[in-house]
């Protein structure tokens, strides 16, 4: 189906700017932040990873891949469902996190994706997924959500990044 080979070609997309980005940093460059309220590139790859992970595994009707033991890894000071969404400039400090751990879970929560888009069928991308929006929001539209949130963070993340070679 075009539809779905558009989408994982999308998030895969996601994928390549995600592991240019964080691949070779260091803690410290993860935890980076041009400015005391900015967002660090650790911070944005877990937010964009959680939104994803969160979006994907309501719509697929399955468990997020964070509550497969990766929450416990990361250990963060968070309650065990947050994404991220709306936090302080305290809680995005407080994502100190290694390459490895946030890759890892990123291509978890990415094989999932590409698990789930690869099951479904035409007449699915139709189905409403939340009927708290005005007109309500199908599977489809969701997905695509979800394509654009993750590749804001991606840039903004490739932005930090560009700041630490300075």
């Amino acid at each position: 189906m075009v539809a779905d080979t558009l989408l994982i070609d999308a998030f895969g997309r996601i994928k390549e700017v995600v592991h240019q980005v964080v691949r070779g940093l260091g803690k410290d460059d993860l935890a980076f932040r041009p400015t005391p309220s900015a967002n660090s590139i650790g911070w944005l790859v877990w937010h964009l990873t959680r939104i994803q992970d969160d979006h994907i595994a309501g719509v697929a009707q399955q468990k997020q891949v964070w509550h497969t033991g990766w929450a416990q890894r990361f250990s963060l000071p968070f309650a065990n469902d947050d994404t991220g969404y709306g936090h302080s400039s305290r809680e995005v400090g407080a994502v100190q996190v290694d390459a490895g751990l946030l890759l890892g879970y990123y291509d978890a929560v990415h094989e999932a994706t590409i698990t789930y888009l690869q099951s479904l069928k035409d007449e699915d991308y139709d189905r409403v997924v939340d009927s708290n929006w005005n007109p309500p929001v199908t599977l489809g539209v969701r997905l695509i959500s979800v394509i654009t949130d993750d590749l804001q963070h991606a840039g903004q993340a490739a932005y930090v990044r560009g700041l630490l070679s300075d």
